[in-house]
């Protein structure tokens, strides 16, 4: 499932070169103000930190949420207290679009991460150029050539990189690549099943001083607990904002 979900996002991403060349959007990019300090506001600190996510449906749950208006619901997770917004750009499976990403852009003064399963050098420009401040590398997607190409290359345009793990030995490979932003997803990308104890068994491998995010199966405040026990600096939450009352569940979040 990984291996189609990111042929298919190079395909489209492909597709939306020729119609907007890679000088065009390096342009874009060089043209948009200075990215935000994402590591700053997703610092350890007393409470635990939430990465709202705009996320309309995905393979494993099917269809979440209408979602017409991702900027409304980027500045309710603002207004609830989210320390950063994530945003599924996958067009495919999960209704996302570079298009939205944009949006929420202009409408928060929060740090905007592009979710997508990021595996070229276009697919970066093209995330500063739509305003993104993070950009999501899933290191189960990519070899270590491609990944630590994408990772300097996200660091030299001024965003912040969130490397995305399942295992121990990719935790290493992102502890390696020097990553500051580091999380572990409960959610198996080749199989979608869930481990929502994973988190816990990789705590110990994170190196010293990178910021620990906790992925999928946070759906109640117990969940969130669960993962900040484990040692979660921050918590990345997708379903149960966009299913339920946003304000009212990061409240209860935020207050564990």
């Amino acid at each position: 499932m990984l291996s189609e979900l990111t042929a298919n996002a190079v395909a489209d991403a492909r597709a939306r070169e020729t119609v907007r060349s890679l000088a065009e959007v390096q342009a874009a990019a060089k043209a948009r103000p200075p990215a935000l300090d994402a590591l700053a506001l997703l610092a350890p600190g007393e409470r635990v930190k939430v990465i709202a996510e705009i996320k309309r449906s995905s393979p494993s749950r099917g269809a979440l949420a209408q979602i017409a208006d991702p900027a409304s619901l980027a500045r309710s997770y603002e207004l609830g207290g989210a320390s950063a917004i994530s945003v599924l750009t996958e067009g495919r499976k999960f209704g996302g679009s570079l298009a939205d990403l944009e949006a929420v852009r202009e409408a928060v003064a929060l740090p905007v991460l592009r979710k997508d399963f990021v595996a070229t050098a276009y697919q970066v420009y093209e995330a500063r150029a739509a305003g993104a401040d993070l950009v999501l590398l899933i290191v189960a997607a990519l070899d270590d050539e491609t990944l630590r190409e994408l990772y300097d290359l996200i660091v030299s345009l001024g965003m912040t990189a969130l490397v995305e793990t399942h295992s121990a030995d990719e935790l290493d490979r992102a502890a390696a690549l020097g990553a500051k932003l580091i999380g572990v997803n409960a959610r198996d990308l080749t199989t979608f099943e869930l481990d929502r104890d994973l988190f816990g068994r990789l705590a110990d491998r994170f190196p010293e001083g990178a910021i620990r995010v906790a992925e999928s199966a946070v759906l109640t405040p117990d969940d969130v607990a669960h993962y900040r026990r484990a040692g979660a600096d921050a918590v990345l939450v997708g379903e149960a904002l966009v299913t339920g009352d946003p304000i009212a569940n990061l409240s209860a979040f935020l207050a564990v």
